[in-house]
């Protein structure tokens, strides 16, 4: 498959979530319930008219840039190497957006469920397509974790990413565990994906600087 027949496939989604919003709109209440807190009650609404339009709106512009990020990357031969696996996680991500907001409409539509245990469920997966998509990404200005260490060499990008594509893996299944004890289910998801984050950067800076204390011990590099 082509790299833009699969972003036809995420536009696709993107045309969805429009039709949701156009299909639903005439039974909608006029302010619709958008935040949800812990225990999935809802504490945030919306004009409706807004509601309808910011995640196909939202998605839509974020279609774009991702379109566009292989063609401005100065290392865009490195996300070339990668390219199926990008357009996947855009895929994975426009359906993702659309889940949340059919979730959204349905809820408000008086279809009763634990809103937020819907995102967390949706994030979960979205994670774990993330760390699929660390384990492949190449040193890149736009995808991955992007520390000054890790844009720096690409040993320690590679290195920091293999670790970084397991622990979201990882956070995945412990959210997708975290559904069973209501609502607790967000610290599930939230701790591992703190941890996560401070971890890979945290091993990014010490693989920089073993890898450099290494060069510098090593006598091929005296003058």
């Amino acid at each position: 498959m082509k790299s833009h027949h699969r972003f036809l496939i995420a536009a696709i989604f993107v045309g969805v979530s429009a039709a949701l919003s156009v299909l639903a709109a005439p039974e909608l209440p006029t302010r619709m319930a958008t935040h949800w807190n812990a225990a999935g009650q809802p504490d945030g609404t919306m004009s409706k008219p807004a509601a309808l339009v910011l995640i196909p709106a939202m998605t839509a512009g974020l279609l774009i840039v991702f379109a566009l990020i292989p063609r401005v990357d100065p290392l865009r031969a490195n996300i070339a190497s990668f390219r199926s696996v990008y357009d996947w996680f855009v895929v994975v991500f426009t359906a993702f957006m659309t889940v949340i907001h059919g979730g959204i409409i349905a809820f408000n539509l008086g279809y009763e469920f634990d809103f937020t245990l819907l995102v967390l469920a949706a994030v979960a997966g979205l994670f774990y397509y993330v760390g699929v998509l660390l384990t492949h990404a190449k040193r890149n200005w736009f995808v991955g974790i992007r520390t000054p260490w890790t844009l720096s060499s690409d040993e320690v990008w590679n290195r920091t990413h293999r670790l970084g594509g397991r622990l979201f893996k990882l956070t995945a299944l412990v959210a997708l565990v975290g559904l069973l004890f209501g609502e607790y289910a967000i610290y599930f998801l939230v701790v591992p994906a703190l941890l996560t984050a401070g971890i890979t950067i945290v091993y990014s800076y010490y693989l920089y600087e073993q890898l450099e204390r290494d060069s510098e011990r090593d006598p091929t590099n005296s003058p």
